[in-house]
């Protein structure tokens, strides 16, 4: 099963499961099933609670937002991610807000999904990742969609934290088989964190969210075949708030730890990591915490102009072996 196919059965049965949940976004309804076809079919099975909505995110997260604090629970589809921003004043300042402001916790099941991510040549303003920009916002949840992740598991877990989440899903990914892992590694859980690897001792570990996992593993399988480094690729679902406990054993064998992730540097998830990380393992890091992210640049439309910009599995192993043998 693909991806997108895997978050399309999830929303199939969350609605099919419980009658409070309402799907709302721009272009929902069949035939069309939203600009990815990830809402196909919802609003033939369950035309009262997929609802089609004109083209304002702040009025549709609004109205989500006002569902899901009279007791409903509400999943909003951002047409592209980039247009969150259109929506942040809702999500800041009214949504992820009032699970606490009212002197009580309230209740807020709400689930942003943003389509996000370069590498599909839509241009400036439709390949961007914004999740550094709703780091640390009390009462907001951040999740990304993985490969490695069953949709249905991720979209229940965030309705059960009854606050705001966003969840980011790379364009590229919707296409990809689920747990469909190179032969030459094998995978797991490690609390909810997949861990991708090559058995025997780590020279390296890579941090990287769902959208970045095949450029990591990619990269992994390069380090290995042409430069005998043995790696692995930690991918996490909640990508914030993020509890590393669980990994620590295993990055404190690893002779290098990479964050690596698809925005521009500064003020970013991996950075808040390498951080935490480094308070954690200060005794054991062999080596500064090694951070990879896109060019510092907007994301051009041009195939290899792309390239160029928006991280890829070449720019996650020019970083390791530039750590390694630094």
């Amino acid at each position: 099963m693909r991806v997108g196919e895997n978050l399309n059965q999830a929303l199939h049965g969350l609605l099919g499961d419980d009658p409070d949940v309402y799907v709302l976004g721009e272009d929902l309804l069949d035939p069309y099933g939203g600009a990815f076809k990830i809402t196909r079919g919802l609003s033939t099975h369950f035309p009262d609670r997929v609802l089609t909505t004109p083209l304002s995110e702040g009025a549709i997260v609004g109205a989500a937002s006002g569902l899901a604090l009279a007791g409903e629970k509400a999943i909003v589809e951002i047409m592209f991610g980039d247009f969150a921003a259109l929506a942040f004043d809702q999500i800041v300042n009214f949504a992820a807000k009032s699970v606490s402001m009212y002197g009580r916790r309230v209740p807020m099941p709400l689930i942003i999904r943003c389509p996000s991510g370069g590498n599909r040549g839509y241009g400036p303003t439709h390949s961007q990742n914004l999740q550094k920009h709703f780091i640390g916002v009390p009462g907001l949840s951040l999740f990304e969609m993985s490969p490695f992740h069953d949709n249905r598991a991720v979209l229940d877990r965030m309705l059960a934290l009854e606050e705001p989440c966003l969840l980011f899903e790379d364009k590229v990914l919707y296409t990809h088989r689920m747990y469909d892992v190179d032969e030459l590694f094998t995978w797991d859980l490690i609390e909810d964190v997949a861990v991708v690897r090559f058995d025997g001792d780590l020279d390296y570990a890579v941090i990287a969210p769902g959208g970045v996992a095949h450029r990591a593993i990619a990269a992994m399988r390069t380090l290995l075949l042409s430069h005998d480094l043995a790696g692995a690729v930690l991918v996490p679902s909640r990508l914030y708030p993020f509890d590393p406990a669980g990994l620590l054993p295993l990055l404190g064998r690893a002779g290098l730890i990479c964050v690596a992730e698809d925005g521009s540097a500064g003020g970013t998830w991996g950075g808040h990591i390498a951080a935490d990380l480094h308070a954690r393992l200060w005794g054991s890091l062999r080596r500064p915490v090694r951070l990879v992210s896109s060019a510092d640049s907007v994301i051009p439309t041009a195939a290899h102009l792309e390239r160029d910009v928006v991280l890829q599995d070449s720019t996650i192993c020019r970083a390791v072996l530039e750590a390694l043998d630094g």
